[in-house]
């Protein structure tokens, strides 16, 4: 590979660590953002998780043939 080759391939090397690092950092951003906006709307919480849970349950047994 001649001299001016190796520049080449090395500056687009370059260029491509700086994409990339560029694209972890713009992701990471978006994602914490996202989780956060999620978070705080409750998705997490669960209370409202177990009151679902809880209104399945009774139903069930509420149902013929079911436990209970």
């Amino acid at each position: 590979m001649t001299e001016a080759a190796k520049q080449v391939a090395q500056r687009t090397e370059d260029r491509l660590d700086k994409v990339v690092e560029t694209v972890r950092e713009q992701f990471g951003k978006i994602t914490k953002r996202r989780f956060a906006d999620l978070a705080d709307q409750g998705l997490f919480d669960d209370r409202i998780d177990q009151g679902a849970d809880r209104e399945r349950a009774e139903r069930r047994q509420r149902e013929p043939g079911g436990p209970g």
